[in-house]
């Protein structure tokens, strides 16, 4: 029978995938470069299999290694919970988290059992409000963390997640193909929004916005009742639901990036927790940074290899 699997050498694999370079999981993991290289040659002859393959100057995962991520995360955090579990110090309080409804629809229910299991004794409370008013709740110091929409001009968040932004339209009407284009946008400041109108500006394309709304509820029940046409990240889709493309005449959106922006706190060590369950959760598919030769660009493959909707993919159900 095989030797287990070492959990340093896992966790240091995971930090080189979630920093995308050796040098910063060395940083990380408090080891030299010399020695992370030295655990990732020892695991790559434990697993038997080679878990990272030249491009160019740099490494990237191979399949065999991008399998064993999924299951070095889950190992890892089996491994916290079940010390959390006989943990008589384990953490408590109560930590204030906000979160746009869409998010919260999709991504909470996954980060609230993750993070309760594991720390039973927090109790958390739930704000749901478009990003523009968590930025302003983090500010004020009225959340201690806060699950938003990224903007570059709104303040530093950390990037956890990209996803494609998409039109969609009901997959049970031809609303899409109307002179004028009714529209079902968020909140004139909404950063998806105004992506939206510049791609439709360049266009030329004839549209009105017929519902505006920060509820994701109203946008989405717009959409799915054939009355507007409208831009949501891949999370958001439902069933019911057609995704529109260059070939329906719609031009190509930025990415949506999901950040984690914290605030002042008087608990970091809960904050912190659940920061990470959070990224955990979304399985960290981070913003590809630019490389050091010879370094990895993990972030850069595993946004690569997300299932991305595609033009009149239609939705028929999770």
């Amino acid at each position: 029978m095989k030797a287990p699997l070492d959990l340093d050498q896992l966790q240091t694999f995971i930090s080189i995938a979630d920093t995308g370079s050796f040098t910063r999981a060395a940083e990380e993991v408090h080891r030299t470069q010399s020695a992370v290289s030295m655990q990732m040659r020892r695991l790559e002859e434990r697993i038997g299999k080679p878990l990272f393959e030249k491009d160019g100057r740099t490494n990237k995962l191979t399949e065999e290694g991008d399998r064993l991520l999924s299951y070095a995360r889950r190992l890892i955090f089996l491994n916290r919970e079940t010390l959390a579990a006989f943990d008589d110090q384990r953490l408590e309080g109560t930590i204030r988290i906000g979160t746009p409804d869409d998010y919260a629809d999709r991504f909470l229910p996954e980060i609230m059992a993750r993070f309760s299991r594991s720390n039973p004794r927090v109790e958390l409370t739930v704000v749901c409000e478009p990003t523009p008013g968590l930025v302003e709740h983090i500010k004020r110091g009225n959340l201690d963390l806060a699950l938003v929409t990224h903007n570059d001009t709104r303040g530093q968040s950390e990037v956890v997640r990209r996803e494609p932004l998409l039109w969609v339209t009901s997959a049970n009407h031809a609303t899409h193909e109307q002179e004028t284009l009714p529209m079902a946008f968020g909140r004139p400041n909404c950063i998806w929004r105004r992506a939206a109108v510049d791609v439709l500006d360049r266009q030329s394309r004839d549209y009105r916005v017929l519902f505006s709304s920060f509820s994701a509820t109203v946008i989405t029940a717009a959409v799915l009742s054939g009355l507007a046409v409208s831009v949501l990240p891949e999370c958001a889709l439902r069933p019911g639901m057609r995704v529109l493309g260059e070939a329906d005449g719609f031009g190509q959106l930025p990415d949506c990036r999901i950040g984690i922006m914290r605030g002042q706190t008087s608990q970091p060590e809960i904050v912190d927790a659940l920061a990470r369950h959070i990224a955990e959760s979304l399985d960290n598919i981070s913003v590809p940074v630019s490389e050091e030769a010879g370094s990895f660009d993990f972030a850069a493959l595993a946004f690569a290899k997300m299932k991305r909707g595609k033009a009149n993919q239609i939705m028929p159900g999770w």
